[in-house]
């Protein structure tokens, strides 16, 4: 739960005038470099390049010069930007080193933007309870810089939602929605690369020396002064619906050595604490698995109340059940945490947690609690991603029939924009911009975008197909046509949903090989107009198939002048063909008896295709994160599912042979090296148990390493899907070596996704839990809502130490952004939990 709390009186504050001297300037207090590499004061940090730009997907918000305050990353970015609403695929500084001068306090970072033979300095320092940012060249701005190149720094929408500001004393208001005077830019899309008509830049909102930013609230109050440099705010919502307030002063011409200078304060509550945090499932528990509370707390925090349990009567009546202090759980990140154990409470009921003040949502506790937890993943979460499709929902229209005019072959030599590229040569019998017939079905937007990214696909496919196989889950609450492309949920048609959209992804994947003779990495936008597309799917492109020969819109027999298809990206990498045959090889169990002539295609496919690769030395292909896994892991995967689908023993000798090279990377293919035990003989079993006992001491060592006892990881996308992996890996070594591996990490895993977390205890599965995700990264973001059962990535790490989830801003997508692989993973999960609890 996410509080700002204040925990003593709120005493008058004057507004705080930022002067640049030495001498502390109001009764606040002095802000410090402290150990952790960032300035510190009372519930004030600035960062200055603790993080970089997340290189995956250019600008993250997620570095330059950045604000905590009152327990909120509410400011970032502040850097040199080339224009005055960067937006994400802008061009960005390279950093080239920072250094810390702990005598003097002073942060250095040095960077440059290498296409413009621009090199800078920024350099922060504290004075006083103010911080002194200030930008020196060593050259001269080049003339083509002059007028685009400023300092930068962006302040978060949601936090000045409803609040005012003062430039040099003059009130302005922050606007609910963007409404700013805008100036045509045609360049402005040129440089981003968008070909969806004409740019243009937001007019600043006010102009001043000073501002101060929420003067009526202690909480969010921040002043920027410049010396000597006019600030300009901006909107950069009128832009892009993820745009942020921005403060920027231009950098001067002709002039080196110090530049700008500007001094920032931020207000610092007197005696705030961050509210605890009871960290907890926000579904609750079952009877018999291990029920823990994490409490996280502000570390000056020193007050101890004992925890409560408190169970919830028919008629309100709260019945005490267990009250007792917590157990000590050390620091962990910037928080202190305490343990409360209540896993002997075994009766059903409704339950909440109190400690002093702080207290949760109801949750359950029931013996068939994850046995439907899963059901809006799959009821509504894949239904809204499948493409190609129209999908309906009752009275709403979700999107229309998507993408029927897939698509047209990508340009030679081409870097795209989230990490496609094409190769050297089309690898395929199309030329360059042609169309390529057959593409146009079935598969299931990757992301919060509405890519098809072919080793998301057969990965979700290997995880439903696992989930049928070893739970058999025939629900079916949802209609699929795929001969009239129409798709309804919460309409039974006598199928399980399960196997149709087995089938939906299998689609895609066998087009693949239909069209071009192999796996592609994907189709995907072909500009960035087209693939920032917010809303219906359908109205993305005009849904027929592109005719050079014909005028811009102009249509024509079916035809249209408009290049909007998607693009196919098809250079041959034998990673994706194995994992495609992977892919395919676990479809044509599952569909066998339902879809027997595509269970048939998809398993020839894949035999087909594995003699094919191992005919040829494999092809290496890579880019980015759309050219498969390690190739050894995916041969792997692709011998394993071969031979559960044909029990050939070619197949598993291949397993055997293979298996050396895997046991080097045991964690993320253990699943798939288990799931052969039953196709192999002993002296496979015998070779796998060293490598699941080293697999559970390294487990122990997970478990000790932080307060949820699960890993926590710390890159630019948050890790969820690394803690379901180790639930998932952790269920399937139970089941094979129950001797060896214990089940306590997967409810520990599906405890930490549904609210036992640091941050908030919010639940990161919309949908599901009594408080969960309302506000994501799905294809609706602008609308600031969510798709029930998508799963987010979590609690994105701040570096060093600041745990981080928005729920008032979704476009995060480090934080908010909805998978596939995580919706598929969390469908297995909860049933694993599910199974566990049965047994």
């Amino acid at each position: 739960m996410r509080h700002i709390r204040f925990v003593a009186a709120i005493a008058p504050i004057a507004l705080v005038l930022a002067t640049g001297v030495h001498a502390q300037t109001s009764d606040q207090p002095a802000l410090t470099l402290g150990d952790a590499g960032y300035y510190e004061a009372p519930a004030v940090n600035w960062l200055v390049f603790s993080n970089w730009y997340d290189g995956l997907f250019a600008d993250a918000k997620i570095s330059g010069v950045e604000l905590i305050q009152q327990g909120e990353r509410i400011a970032t970015n502040g850097d040199v930007r080339l224009s005055a609403t960067p937006g994400q695929w802008d061009a960005i500084g390279r950093l080239v080193d920072r250094k810390i001068d702990s005598a003097t306090g002073t942060v250095t970072a040095t960077l440059e933007y290498p296409d413009h033979h621009f090199r800078y300095v920024i350099r922060t320092v504290p004075r006083g309870d103010t911080l002194e940012i200030s930008i020196d060249l060593p050259h001269a701005l080049p003339p083509d810089l002059v007028g685009k190149a400023g300092f930068n720094l962006e302040f978060l929408p949601s936090a000045y939602f409803h609040k005012a500001f003062m430039a040099d004393g003059k009130p302005g208001g922050f606007p609910l929605y963007p409404a700013s005077a805008m100036e045509p830019m045609p360049e402005r899309n040129a440089a981003s690369g968008r070909s969806d008509g004409p740019g243009a830049e937001p007019l600043p909102l006010a102009e001043a020396s000073r501002f101060v930013l929420a003067p009526d609230d202690p909480a969010r109050r921040v002043t920027v002064r410049s010396d000597g440099t006019g600030i300009a705010l901006y909107d950069g919502r009128n832009q892009a619906q993820n745009g942020w307030f921005v403060l920027r002063s231009l950098l001067p011409a002709g002039k080196t050595g110090t530049v700008l200078r500007w001094t920032v304060a931020a207000t610092s509550v007197p005696n705030w604490l961050r509210a605890p945090v009871i960290g907890h499932s926000q579904l609750g528990y079952v009877p018999g698995q291990g029920k823990i509370a994490t409490i996280e707390l502000d570390r000056g925090d020193t007050r101890r109340p004992p925890v409560r349990l408190l169970r919830i009567g028919e008629d309100g009546v709260e019945h005490v059940v267990k009250s007792a202090a917590a157990a000590d759980g050390g620091d962990f990140l910037r928080y202190h945490y305490l343990r409360f154990d209540f896993s002997e409470v075994r009766d059903p009921g409704v339950y909440v947690l109190s400690f002093g003040d702080t207290r949760t949502a109801p949750f359950r506790i029931a013996a068939d609690l994850y046995a439907d937890a899963w059901h809006p993943t799959l009821d509504v979460y894949f239904p809204v991603a499948m493409d190609h499709m129209f999908v309906n929902e009752a009275y709403r229209v979700w999107h229309g029939e998507a993408h029927r005019d897939d698509a047209r072959q990508a340009p030679v030599n081409h870097e795209h924009l989230d990490l496609y590229a094409q190769g050297p040569t089309t690898d395929t019998r199309f030329k360059e911009g042609e169309h390529i017939p057959g593409l146009n079905v079935g598969g299931w937007f990757d992301a919060g975008d509405f890519d098809i990214r072919t080793q998301s696909q057969y990965a979700v496919v290997r995880s439903m197909v696992r989930s049928w196989e070893a739970f058999g889950l025939e629900r079916d609450t949802t209609s699929v046509n795929e001969a009239t492309r129409r798709t309804e949920m919460h309409v039974p048609d006598g199928a399980p949903d399960l196997l149709q959209q087995i089938r939906h992804g299998t689609l895609q994947l066998v087009a693949q090989f239909d069209a071009v003779g192999h796996a592609i990495h994907g189709i995907v936008a072909p500009d960035v107009g087209q693939y920032t597309h917010l809303g219906d799917a359908g109205s993305k492109t005009d849904g027929k198939i592109y005719d050079p020969a014909l005028k811009l819109y102009e249509v024509k027999g079916g035809r249209s002048g408009t290049p909007d298809d998607r693009w196919a990206f098809t250079s041959k990498s034998s990673a994706l063909n194995y994992g495609s045959i992977a892919g395919l090889a676990a479809a044509a169990r599952a569909l066998k008896g339902f879809d027997d002539a595509l269970a048939s295609k998809a398993l020839g496919i894949a035999m087909r295709t594995w003699a094919e690769e191992q005919g040829h030395a494999p092809d290496l292909y890579r880019h980015g994160n759309t050219t498969g896994g390690p190739l050894e892991a995916e041969q792997f995967a692709a011998a394993v599912e071969l031979l559960k689908a044909t029990g050939d023993a070619r197949y598993g000798e291949a397993v055997t042979a293979l298996l050396p090279g895997i046991a080097e990377h045991f964690a993320p293919n253990a699943v798939t090296a288990v799931d052969a035990l039953a196709d192999m003989p002993p002296s496979y079993r015998a070779a796998l148990e060293p490598l699941v006992r080293d697999w559970a001491a390294q487990s122990a060592k997970v478990a000790a390493a932080n307060p949820y006892g699960v890993p926590v990881t710390t890159g630019g996308w948050a890790g969820n899907g690394a803690v379901m992996d180790y639930g998932l890996t952790a269920y399937a070594l139970h089941k094979a070596f129950p001797e060896i591996v214990g089940a306590e990490p997967v409810f520990r895993s599906i405890d930490f996704l549904l609210g036992n977390h640091p941050g908030s205890d919010i639940s990161f599965v919309s949908g599901v839990g009594t408080r969960s995700k309302e506000v994501a990264y799905g294809n609706n973001r602008a609308d600031f809502s969510f798709i029930a059962g998508g799963v987010v990535p979590g609690a994105l790490i701040i570096k060093p130490d600041f745990p981080e989830n928005h729920e008032d801003w979704p476009f995060f997508w480090g934080e908010n952004e909805y998978v596939i692989p995580e919706g598929s993973a969390f469908i297995e999960l909860a049933n694993a939990a599910h199974d566990l609890a049965s047994r």
